[in-house]
């Protein structure tokens, strides 16, 4: 008799065992295994570890000596097979520091954003910083500008102007003086030629 309660006893145990992996335990072990899956798909590869990163010589401005004009100086930057990351990467640079250079652009300015349209025009649109912070002056405010400008144009073949935003919206000017209503060519009038160019 008591044989028979403890075999009765034993397979009532491992019923409900069996019914608790079968319903609690399995769903368990499947949904963290699938929850595992999911962010394993989810979490990008790690790039090889010493990886060479493909770069650009990129022409960035900066303000002369005499502050009367641009200089030029080349810069590695990353290199993108999209037009407007391209262009992020270029202006990133140029408004990182770069000391002893000095920039154009006030140092607390931030790219927001940019598009390029099919045509080759690019929007770039800036934080408020640059014009709260500008110093002001018809001729900083026309370095500031065609730094940017020349920044894209001079480097991107497919980038033939470049209207500047502020904080995503259209604006007259800087600081008063150049027209930032519409998109603005290359112009290296600001740009002095080497000595060897201007002795021919």
């Amino acid at each position: 008799m008591n044989r028979t309660l403890a075999l009765r006893a034993g397979v009532v145990v491992f019923a409900a065992i069996a019914a608790w992996a079968l319903f609690f335990g399995l769903p368990r072990l499947y949904s963290s295994r699938k929850e595992a899956s999911v962010a394993a798909a989810a979490t990008p590869a790690a790039a090889p570890a010493g990886a060479a990163v493909r770069k650009i010589t990129a022409t960035l401005f900066y303000v002369s000596e005499d502050g009367l004009t641009l200089t030029p100086a080349q810069r590695e930057v990353a290199f993108s097979p999209n037009v407007a990351a391209q262009a992020r990467a270029i202006l990133e640079a140029q408004l990182a520091p770069a000391a002893p250079l000095v920039s154009a652009v006030p140092a607390e300015t931030k790219l927001r954003d940019v598009f390029v349209t099919e045509r080759g025009d690019a929007f770039v649109d800036l934080s408020g910083d640059v014009v709260t912070k500008h110093s002001g002056g018809s001729l900083d405010e026309i370095l500031t500008v065609y730094t940017l400008v020349n920044a894209l144009t001079v480097n991107l073949p497919a980038i033939g102007r470049v209207q500047i935003l502020i904080d995503g919206k259209e604006v007259d000017t800087l600081a008063g003086h150049v027209d930032l209503r519409h998109p603005l060519a290359k112009s290296v009038e600001w740009i002095p030629r080497p000595e060897t160019d201007q002795q021919r």
